[in-house]
């Protein structure tokens, strides 16, 4: 079977691969017009977010057998069509799971103890004790959106630090040992910590809104180490604006679909919302790295080769 490669990975991918008997060729650099061209030669494909996969390119693909996605999401990938031709959808949300969930603990330890804030004033000669006082996790109610393997992985985490962990998930009976899932109306009554754990779908793109927001008893600390578009950016600085959340870990953004860079090189043209965001002191950005570690890209690259070598190793 031959496979390309159209981002690059860890190496062990590659060489793994080859051990198994499998032909890979490489090419990061052709434009998605060119690899259309060629993609009727190949068993597989192996992409992280380089180009959308879309009807139009898999009708191309007349000999495809699957498409290896290594991250968590399919979002950028035709799924129905896909599935609909018989392609096997190979991503790997096991890969940076670990990594998410530290990032997301990360954000709100930073963020309820003003990790950031009194590290600018320190370094800039300003010494504040009482204005920076801190909120403990332990004792408060963490809610969970989304408990599949990020979600679970982050609960994980929270055990030991004396807190309530509960979940809110589509799925029945997700919940587990390190989570209680609860009905919508409950998980509004009672979560005073938010961590986002959903996959981008119709159902959550704009999720988060202020009708949303609205609905929480308490104020709130949000960490979204999700999808960008899940929360409508507006609404959430109206939010933080008033109070209703106390505090934003955002490790995604809705506008990283346009060059983010291109955000500032004409502040005049700044969406209001994002001007806003990034100057405020209770809010934390970080590039969408959540998954982003060493250890992750290696976990990631041998999800995907044990998911190839499980579905298609015997026939190669």
């Amino acid at each position: 079977m031959r496979i390309l490669h159209l981002d690059k990975n860890h190496p062990l991918l590659i060489q793994q691969l080859e051990d198994l008997g499998f032909i890979n060729e490489e090419n990061y650099t052709s434009s998605k017009t060119e690899i259309e061209e060629i993609i009727k030669d190949y068993d597989g494909f192996i992409i992280r977010s380089r180009f959308r996969i879309d009807k139009g390119f898999l009708e191309k693909a007349e000999n495809l057998k699957f498409i290896g996605r290594v991250g968590a999401g399919l979002e950028n990938i035709d799924v129905d069509y896909a599935k609909a031709r018989g392609i096997k959808l190979l991503n790997a949300p096991e890969g940076n799971r670990d990594a998410v969930a530290e990032h997301a603990l990360g954000l709100f330890l930073s963020l309820m103890n003003r990790f950031f804030i009194s590290h600018y004033e320190v370094t800039n000669g300003i010494w504040l004790r009482e204005e920076n006082r801190g909120e403990e996790i332990m004792g408060k109610t963490v809610g969970i959106i989304g408990y599949g393997h990020m979600g679970k992985a982050f609960a994980k985490r929270l055990q030991g630090l004396g807190c309530n962990t509960i979940c809110y998930d589509i799925k029945d009976d997700v919940g587990d040992e390190n989570a209680t899932q609860v009905s919508l109306d409950t998980f509004f009554e009672n979560t005073q910590i938010l961590s986002l754990h959903v996959p981008q779908t119709p159902i959550t793109h704009q999720m988060v809104t202020s009708d949303f927001l609205n609905k929480f008893k308490n104020k709130l600390w949000l960490v979204n180490t999700a999808r960008g578009n899940v929360i409508n950016t507006n609404d959430l600085v109206q939010a933080l604006q008033s109070g209703k959340v106390k505090g934003a870990g955002l490790d995604v953004l809705e506008y990283e679909k346009t060059s983010f860079e291109k955000l500032f090189a004409n502040k005049e043209e700044m969406p209001s919302a994002f001007k806003a965001l990034i100057a405020m002191k209770n809010v934390i950005l970080t590039p969408h790295v959540g998954g982003w570690t060493f250890e992750s890209k290696e976990k990631l690259a041998q999800t995907i080769v044990d998911k190839i070598k499980k579905n298609f190793a015997s026939n190669n």
